[in-house]
C-alpha cells in the first residue's frame, strides 16, 4: 500500500508538505503542489481515513441501520440522509438489521467499534435493551421512523396513529363495515400504531373493534402480503376492505388476488402504506398514506449532525413529528351501498 512516505520521496518533498497538500493546500507554492499532487495520481496514494480518524478523535462517517434495505421506504429514507450529510462532509454507512434484534445488537457493537460519529437507527429490538447498551458509548443517535420514548435521545417519525385513522376512515366513506388490517409483527410500534388509528376511524363510525380484523404476518414484505392474500380468500365470508401495514403487504395481497379472479376494488377495496414508487406503478394503482420518507432521513441526519458536531453542548434532544398524506388511487375507488 503506497503511503505518505512514498509520495514524498517521489515528489522529492518532506511528509510535513505533502500532509499541507492534503490538509491545507492554501499553505503550500502552487508548484510544489503540482508536484505532489502528480505524485498522488501517479503512484495512486489514497490516505488512511482511520489514521485521519485516531488523529481527530472522531469518524466522518454516520451509521444508518433500518428494518429492511429491500424495502424502498427506506432506500428514500436514506437518500435524505445520505444528501443531508454530505452537505456536511460526512458519509453514511447503510446496514439492514431485517427486523432482528440479535442483528441490530451485531450492527451496534460494530459502530462502537469503529466508532463512527453518530448512529441513525429504525429499532428492531422493542424492548430497547440494544440500544441502551449502545449508548454507553457515548456516540449519539437519532430514531428514524420511530419516536423516542424517553427525552434523552432525538426522533423523527410519522404520526402512525393518524396514518392508520386516514387509511381506515377512507374505506369507510367508500361504504365498506367490515375491514381487515394486514400487519406484523405486532411488537413494531408502526405496525401498532397504524392498526390503533384504525380502530379510531371505526370508533368515530360507531362501529366496534370487532369490525376490524387483524390479519398478522411475520413480516413487512411482499412474499408475507401474498400469504395473508390467501388467507383473506379462505374467509367466510370474504372481508370486502383491506388496509396493509405497508405498500410492499399490499403489492403481496395484490398478486395473489389478481391471480384468483377477485376484482381489485370492485370485490375488495385496497389500501396500502408509505406510497412507495411502485404503488402508483401497480397493476391497479394503489391508495396509500404516503410518509415524506426522504424528508424523515434528511431531518434525522441534521438532528445527529448537530449533536454529534461543535455545538454538541448545546444540543436539545428534539422529537419531531410529521403527518402523514391519504393519497386516493385506483385500488380503493369502488363504493358499496352496506
Amino acid at each position: 500500500m503506497v503511503g505518505i512516505k512514498d509520495v514524498a520521496q517521489h515528489a522529492g518533498v518532506s511528509v510535513g508538505t505533502v500532509s499541507n497538500v492534503i490538509n491545507r493546500p492554501g499553505t503550500v507554492a502552487e508548484a510544489t503542489r503540482e508536484r505532489v499532487q502528480a505524485a498522488i495520481e501517479e503512484l495512486g496514494y489514497v490516505r488512511s481515513e482511520s489514521a485521519r480518524h485516531l488523529r481527530a478523535g472522531r469518524s466522518r462517517i454516520l451509521a444508518l441501520l433500518v428494518l429492511d434495505m429491500a424495502n424502498p421506504f427506506f432506500v428514500d429514507l436514506a437518500t435524505g440522509a445520505e444528501r443531508a450529510a454530505r452537505a456536511a462532509g460526512l458519509g453514511v454507512m447503510l446496514c439492514n438489521s431485517a427486523q432482528d434484534p440479535a442483528e441490530e445488537a451485531e450492527y451496534l457493537a460494530l459502530f462502537a467499534e469503529q466508532r463512527v460519529r453518530g448512529v441513525l437507527v429504525t429499532p428492531a429490538d422493542p424492548a430497547g435493551h440494544t440500544l441502551a447498551a449502545f449508548a454507553r458509548h457515548g456516540i449519539p443517535y437519532v430514531l428514524v421512523d420511530r419516536t423516542a420514548a424517553a427525552a434523552d435521545a432525538c426522533s423523527v417519525s410519522v404520526d402512525d396513529v393518524e396514518g392508520g385513522t386516514l387509511a381506515a376512515r377512507h374505506l369507510l366513506d367508500g361504504g365498506h363495515r367490515s375491514l381487515v388490517y394486514v400487519g406484523g409483527p405486532a411488537h413494531l410500534p408502526q405496525v401498532r400504531d397504524r392498526f390503533t388509528g384504525a380502530l379510531g376511524a371505526l370508533a368515530e363510525a360507531g362501529l366496534p373493534a370487532e369490525a376490524l380484523v387483524h390479519v398478522e404476518t411475520e413480516r413487512l414484505d411482499v412474499a408475507s402480503g401474498r400469504d395473508a392474500g390467501a388467507r383473506l380468500l379462505g374467509m367466510s365470508p370474504r372481508p370486502t376492505a383491506v388496509f396493509c401495514a405497508n405498500d410492499l403487504l399490499a403489492l403481496g395481497v395484490l398478486q395473489t388476488l389478481f391471480a384468483a379472479g377477485v376484482s381489485v376494488p370492485g370485490d375488495i377495496a385496497l389500501v396500502g402504506y408509505d406510497d412507495i414508487e411502485f404503488a402508483a406503478a401497480a397493476a391497479v394503482p394503489l391508495t396509500s398514506v404516503r410518509q415524506p420518507a426522504q424528508r424523515m432521513g434528511g431531518l434525522a441526519a441534521e438532528l445527529l449532525i448537530e449533536e454529534a458536531g461543535d455545538a454538541a453542548a448545546r444540543h436539545e434532544h428534539r422529537r419531531i413529528v410529521l403527518q402523514p398524506e391519504l393519497v386516493v388511487r385506483a385500488s380503493s375507488l369502488a363504493s358499496r351501498g352496506h
